[in-house]
């Protein structure tokens, strides 16, 4: 029988045809939209990740209560200490220590006297350690614009809007001010190794990058750590493995008081992430529960002008001692082929386009001047496994509905007055 049917819907392209077409458009865009959000909001948690968050982060309690102000007059102390701990109980992930830190960086003319100045959001990380994740971490190599990444003391990095503002190049120096550990004013000379640019306007528009052991000297933090990150080893967030490893851990400093005490935090608990994993966790299923609800009614309605159009057929095959069920079902099996041909096409259109957004982008650089959340201007669609049987759900769904609906109306109709029909 699906033999016949499948010659039918070939030889029968006015029955065929628009419905395929629907389905396949609606599948590609399912395709396309499942690919996009997933790249969108994977990327956004990538870069949190990297840049703030971590996978786990540890700061000390009175820290963690005011973190977006970067306190660190709250930073931990024997931040090394602490790091050699967490990588002995827990040497699933990649440790790493920060400072997070805000200031001014004063730009000197020729004559020693203010030429440019701004406020900028400062990172320390490990820069000169050989082997250390964290170039990798922030791209740093391929975020270069000019120069290298800094090598010796005194060197920094600065992103490329801020160098462009005021119009500051490699080797250039700067003054950075900011408060000490203790609440003092510190300042401490640095060099401009290099430019980067992050793809992130919330990064890009003021934010130097320089070695902990520098900061740690200007900031009279020696020995300590704003945050300690935990990064998992094959670098995917694991929301269940990480509230384990972070109730295991509290839990040692339960019966400690101090608010110094050290405290661990999941990247779900921070800066509205968990919005972002629940809508990236639930967007599959709620993109196919829309798609198949609106393709639905279009193939409603296409089944119902196509029964109009086959009234001769359905009266003939009555008339032959056909029995209304049967008919039923063979609409039935008609809207798993029409709606799996429409799935396989669409597919492949949408990950074709999914494809090509993956390798070249979208740059929305002057749409997200403003923003200030932590996102790549070049925005890039993921393929994943998913990407390639999503679409079948509302494909063939959809078609199924569509034709179980319109085909109620079999049952609706007498066989008398399909006679009558047939004498017309």
């Amino acid at each position: 029988m699906i033999k016949f049917l499948f010659k039918g819907i070939m030889n029968d392209r006015s029955r065929s045809l628009l419905p395929i077409i629907v389905v396949a458009l609606g599948v590609a865009l399912t395709v396309l939209l499942h690919g996009w959000i997933t790249g969108v909001l994977g990327d956004s948690i990538a870069m949190n990740a990297s840049f703030n968050s971590g996978h786990l982060k540890v700061m000390s309690r009175a820290y963690a209560k005011d973190d977006v102000q970067m306190p660190n007059d709250l930073a931990l102390l024997e931040a090394d200490t602490l790091v050699n701990k967490l990588k002995s109980d827990y040497p699933g992930l990649d440790w790493v220590q920060r400072i997070r830190f805000g200031g001014l960086i004063d730009f000197p003319d020729e004559k020693g006297e203010t030429r440019a100045q701004g406020p900028v959001v400062g990172w320390a990380v490990d820069l000169f350690t050989p082997g250390s994740t964290e170039i990798d971490r922030f791209n740093l190599k391929g975020s270069i614009l000019d120069g290298k990444i800094p090598t010796k003391p005194g060197e920094s990095l600065i992103t490329s809007d801020f160098a462009t503002k005021f119009k500051v190049k490699t080797g250039d120096t700067f003054t950075l001010f900011g408060t000490t550990m203790d609440g003092g004013m510190a300042f401490r000379n640095f060099t401009v190794a290099g430019i980067v640019r992050f793809g992130s306007s919330v990064l890009d528009r003021g934010a130097i990058i320089a070695d902990i052991s520098d900061i740690r000297k200007a900031l009279g933090m020696e020995g300590a750590a704003g945050e300690i990150l935990g990064y998992f080893d094959n670098g995917v967030y694991d929301d269940r493995t990480a509230t384990v490893l972070m109730n295991d851990f509290n839990e040692k400093y339960v019966a400690d008081k101090d608010e110094y005490a050290p405290q661990m935090i999941r990247l779900r608990d921070q800066g509205g992430m968990a919005e972002y994993l629940d809508i990236s966790n639930a967007m599959g299923g709620i993109m196919v529960f829309i798609f198949v609800m609106a393709m639905s009614v279009v193939l409603w309605n296409a089944g119902l002008l196509g029964g109009l159009r086959r009234y001769n057929e359905f009266g003939v095959r009555l008339a032959l001692g056909e029995e209304k069920k049967h008919i039923y079902l063979t609409l039935i099996y008609e809207g798993l082929l029409i709606g799996s041909i429409g799935s396989v096409a669409g597919t492949m259109v949408g990950l074709a386009a999914s494809y090509y957004l993956q390798v070249v982008g979208l740059d929305m650089g002057d749409m997200m001047q403003q923003s200030t959340l932590m996102m790549p201007t070049i925005v890039k669609t993921r393929i994943t496994p998913t990407a390639f049987y999503i679409g079948f759900i509302p494909g063939v769904f959809s078609m199924v509905l569509g034709n179980a609906l319109a085909g109620i109306a079999i049952y609706k109709r007498s066989t008398a007055q399909l006679f009558k029909e047939l004498e017309v």
